[in-house]
């Protein structure tokens, strides 16, 4: 799975991406300081099985503190985007496409308005960001547009004179977006598309484009610099005015010194909980920042950070966490107790976990067992979101 971290420049886009995965960014007061994607490892948040069954876990990817279990998730930000990225407008088609392989995306907005349109520093307070929400969205749906019109007439006068599935052959033409035939024949169905390709008009190419960006490229807000003196008042007015968008408010800055303050030891902190314990050895300076972060920020909640990654992967994509173990041993080869964790979509079966793990597990299954219950399931057995699985095959 890969996410991407999206918004216009000088939000606070690359201090989010850096809060989740602590690699070393640019960050910088001025539009297109990120110019190539960064790359990193984020991660989600799920309460571990280990206490449940008196162990402590050994993780080979990700961590474990105190029973919460961190699954790595890739994340990718790009440079920030700018109304008319579509048309190449701040290198824009450069990175839109950057984005083909996303499979979700975070845009990081300014909600205390404290950047214009282009990512300039303004006045706090000066700039609505629901515009923000706006433009994006109108972005994203004419880069699907463009590459859905890309040799239209030639494309629909072969559908009708060769018989094609319209359905196929849009899947085939947005292949690169994620857009299979079963998802462009149920957007097709849900738009009540006429059956004959050549009565499509640009309204209803439109419509196919935000219909489909919408299915394949999900989106979650981060109404960061909530912080700020606006921030708090403009969030609860976005979550009226976009009701059918998840926004999280969050401060990225304090999320990040808490997680450099945590890497060095001086405090200990789960990313995400509404407390931190100081260790000690903190100066002036980082005891007074400390002191601002849980007076402004984590006494409302938390940094919000965690939350936009939890939301994002459980509530919006619908994934589930799915733990290997044996019901006499849950311990690897190499003596890691329960070592691994997989991210599944919800819905899936101890077949498909199978194949997860590995294709020869998949190919050789004979049935599984769920561990905490100690039951023999079959391969169409529903998997549950903190399952433990073992998997009993012909080789």
């Amino acid at each position: 799975m890969i996410i991407g971290v999206v918004g216009k420049p000088n939000v606070g886009k690359s201090t989010f991406f850096k809060a989740m995965t602590l690699a070393e960014v640019e960050i910088a007061n001025y539009p297109f300081a990120t110019i190539n994607p960064n790359q990193g490892i984020g991660y989600v948040k799920v309460d571990c099985v280990d206490k449940e069954f008196g162990v402590k876990c050994n993780p080979r990817m990700g961590y474990c503190l105190d029973g919460k279990r961190f699954v790595g998730i890739e994340l990718i930000d790009v440079a920030g985007l700018v109304p008319g990225a579509h048309e190449g407008l701040g290198m824009g088609n450069q990175f839109l496409d950057d984005l083909n392989q996303a499979d979700a995306l975070i845009h990081v907005i300014d909600v205390a308005g404290s950047t214009n349109e282009k990512g300039e520093p303004i006045d706090l307070g000066s700039y609505d960001p629901a515009e923000d929400i706006k433009f994006l969205e109108k972005e994203f749906d004419m880069w699907y547009l463009r590459i859905l019109r890309k040799g239209w007439e030639k494309f629909a006068r072969t559908v009708k004179q060769e018989g094609k599935k319209i359905e196929t052959s849009i899947a085939k033409q947005l292949s690169g977006l994620r857009v299979d035939e079963d998802i462009a024949k149920e957007t097709i169905r849900e738009l009540d598309l006429p059956s004959e390709i050549h009565l499509w008009n640009e309204d209803h190419l439109m419509s196919l484009a935000s219909s489909l960006r919408k299915k394949t490229k999900p989106m979650i807000i981060a109404a960061n610099k909530i912080d700020l003196s606006t921030g708090r008042e403009n969030l609860e007015r976005l979550k009226k005015e976009f009701p059918d968008y998840t926004i999280i408010g969050c401060s990225s800055e304090s999320e990040l010194a808490l997680k450099e303050a945590a890497k060095k030891d001086l405090i200990e902190y789960i990313p995400g909980e509404k407390e931190f314990k100081i260790n000690g050895g903190l100066n002036e300076n980082q005891e007074k920042a400390l002191n601002y972060i849980k007076d402004n920020i984590l006494s409302k909640g938390s940094t919000g950070v965690q939350d936009v990654m939890d939301r994002l992967v459980f509530d919006i994509l619908k994934m589930i966490v799915i733990f290997p173990g044996g019901v006499n041993n849950l311990v690897d080869k190499d003596g890691n107790v329960l070592p691994d964790c997989f991210l599944l979509k919800d819905g899936c079966t101890a077949l498909d976990f199978a194949y997860k793990i590995h294709s020869d597990l998949g190919n050789s299954f004979i049935r599984a067992i769920d561990v905490k219950t100690k039951r023999t399931v079959g391969k169409d057995h529903k998997l549950k979101n903190r399952d433990v699985l073992e998997i009993i095959s012909g080789k």
